[in-house]
């Protein structure tokens, strides 16, 4: 029968492993790894019945070169014990096809790279040869990250968070198990599977012991029961017994069972009935207990109110009066808007029949002459007009949107700038390789010497000619002419790469001249506008602390406060237009002054006006005073 079976693993390098070597080995193929240098070669590995690569249809083109993906898949991460890939392990049930079993591993596969965005490694594996020749079974290889248009994209952390993994794992296992089911059903099998253990199914069975691979070769290669073999065994003969012992207690209850009279029917219509009379009692008890509250509430309510319920002046009774009320004047309201529309509708009628008889007898106009166009306004007049009107805020946003790129990122982005800076780079890297090579020369030259002495002095001395060292001489000589040639060809481009930038550097500022006077205009305008919209700030709160300072002066006069008697220093420092005014104020009633204020401080004009006094008023009052202190 099908046994269901998935489990979630993931490859790290904290383990020593590698996605590119879990690929090649999973489905049999030869990856080299561009991080390592490394060659996984599984091409003779048997077993594997087919491999296919799924990924997004958003994707790129390279992503379905199955060796270029899970080398990059390793090059997307940079720590060393990132995970690099992630594994979901199935069993495939041994009553399908070799098709259909493709299709269901495939289907599942398709929904993990449509629910996650990562890419699908699927290798089927066919039972080994000396195993249960039922387990087929899948290796699902998933991508860490999600894959875009531009190559790998963020991580898929909701597999890896502690909150959501598990459940996901568990949301997983459920839906294979449904399309497992499925195509059972499509095949004609009446078998099924359930993703849960047995203790969450409420079975009493025992789980399942997994040997495991390394037990498993230990015993493939010695012929010999390993000790977890043994272990297992004894399991089972545990097991053994427990249901040896169950079944004979079993048989025991079937027969003290065959020995009582079967009284099952009258038992449960007497429950039945049972059940019946004490529904109808709850049913009973909870109408008298909602009757009661209901009585109860109504009596605690009068009593609070002190006023019978029959009253017309009960809470209940009022507000029904109230709605009656309500209901009443939103009739009449919409009475009166009705008459109000039929009389509308015939006021318009008489308007526009009299304007159609005044029409009729006014002469016909007389066409004016036709006047030309007027000019339009230059495109830099009209701009500057535009600049004008902006406030300082305003301002300070265009110039914010008209800043140009600096100069150093212009150069940098020029196309032939951008050609020399790399022909430059990779002469770098040349001569950086030419020093290592005449180096590892010059090494080898010295360790040969260190290892051969008697045979270097003799080369030395003119005995003999060591061919050995004479090529190792040779080998570093070249490397030193290379060298020196690739060191003058830097040179060149560096100082070609000099007068490039130089020249583009000037091509630019050129270029940006015009838009950077116009931004230092700019610049002028803005702290013009800004000094201008102080300084009416400044006016403007002072004709806004006018009413205030002249009702303080109003009222001091009114109760006659220090200083603002006949006699008093501020009353005489006070000018007699504003004397007017005051006395005007204070005479006029409470209600009305509100209005003369408003009179006084009507426009701009008057409002200056009347500062000015208040100002001259001050001035005298402190004039005054530092004559009095003399």
């Amino acid at each position: 029968m099908a046994i269901y079976h998935l489990s979630v693993k993931t490859v790290s390098r904290s383990a020593g492993r590698s996605a590119t070597a879990a690929a090649a080995y999973r489905a049999g193929c030869k990856i080299t790894d561009g991080r390592t240098g490394e060659i996984h070669d599984y091409t003779r590995k048997g077993g594997v019945q087919s491999a296919t690569l799924i990924v997004p249809a958003e994707a790129a083109a390279w992503a379905n070169d199955r060796e270029v993906i899970w080398n990059a898949a390793e090059q997307a991460e940079k720590r060393k014990n990132s995970t690099v890939a992630r594994e979901f392990e199935i069993a495939l049930p041994s009553e399908l096809s070799p098709a259909e079993r493709q299709r269901l591993a495939v289907d599942f596969a398709n929904e993990l790279v449509a629910r996650h965005g990562c890419a699908a490694d699927v290798a089927i594996h066919a039972p080994g040869k000396e195993g249960d020749n039922r387990n087929h079974h899948a290796h699902i290889l998933l991508t860490t990250r999600r894959l875009t248009p531009e190559g790998m994209g963020e991580k898929t952390r909701e597999l890896d968070d502690q909150k959501t993994g598990k459940e996901l794992v568990t949301q997983w296992r459920e839906r294979f198990a449904t399309l497992q089911n499925e195509r059972l059903r499509e095949a004609g099998h009446a078998v099924q599977v359930d993703h849960r253990s047995h203790a969450e199914r409420g079975l009493q069975a025992m789980p399942t012991w997994h040997l495991g691979p390394a037990a498993t070769a230990i015993e493939r290669r010695t012929g010999q029961r390993s000790r977890i073999g043994q272990d297992f065994d004894q399991a089972a003969a545990e097991r053994l017994r427990k249901a040896q012992e169950a079944g004979q207690l079993e048989r025991q209850a079937q027969a003290v069972d065959r020995s009582i009279i079967d009284l099952t029917g009258d038992l449960q219509a007497a429950l039945r009935e049972r059940d019946k009379a004490q529904e109808a009692q709850r049913l009973a008890e909870w109408e008298a207990q909602t009757t009661a509250n209901a009585a109860a509430f109504k009596a605690e309510r009068a009593a609070a109110t002190g006023i019978d319920p029959r009253s017309r002046y009960h809470p209940d009774n009022i507000a029904a009066r109230e709605a009656a009320e309500r209901a009443a004047e939103q009739d009449a309201q919409a009475e009166q808007a009705q008459k109000l529309a039929l009389r509308t509708q015939r006021m318009e009628a008489e308007k526009a029949a009299i304007e159609a008889k005044r029409v009729a007898q006014v002469p016909a106009p007389t066409l004016a002459p036709v006047r030309p166009p007027a000019a339009r306004l230059d495109p830099a007049e009209a701009e500057k007009q535009r600049l004008s009107r902006m406030t300082s805020t305003e301002l300070a946003e265009e110039i914010r949107r008209r800043q140009l790129p600096s100069v150093d990122s212009e150069v940098e982005c020029d196309r032939a700038v951008m050609a020399s800076t790399a022909k430059r780079r990779e002469l770098h890297k040349q001569e950086e390789a030419g020093k290592a090579f005449v180096l590892k020369a010059e090494q080898a030259i010295d360790a040969w010497r260190e290892q051969h002495p008697l045979k270097a002095k003799m080369h030395d001395s003119g005995v003999f000619r060591s061919a050995e060292l004479e090529q190792r001489v040779q080998k570093a000589e070249e490397g030193r002419q290379a060298l020196e040639a690739v060191q003058m060809q830097a040179r060149a481009v560096v100082a070609k790469d000099a007068e490039l930038r130089k020249a583009v550097r000037s091509q630019v500022v050129a270029n940006q001249a015009g838009g950077r006077a116009e931004l230092v205009q700019l610049e002028k305008l803005h702290q013009a506008k800004v000094s201008q919209e102080r300084a009416a700030a400044t006016v403007r709160r002072e004709l806004e602390a006018v009413p205030k300072e002249f009702r303080s002066m109003a009222a001091g006069r009114e109760v006659k406060a220090f200083g603002w008697s006949d006699s008093g220093s501020k009353w005489q420092a006070t000018p007699a237009q504003l004397k007017q005014l005051i006395d005007g104020y204070n005479a006029a009633p409470r209600e009305a002054r509100a209005a003369i204020l408003d009179r006084l401080t009507s426009d701009r004009d008057s409002s200056q006006q009347l500062r000015k006094l208040l100002d001259t008023q001050q001035a005298n009052y402190r004039q005054n005073d530092r004559e009095m202190g003399r």
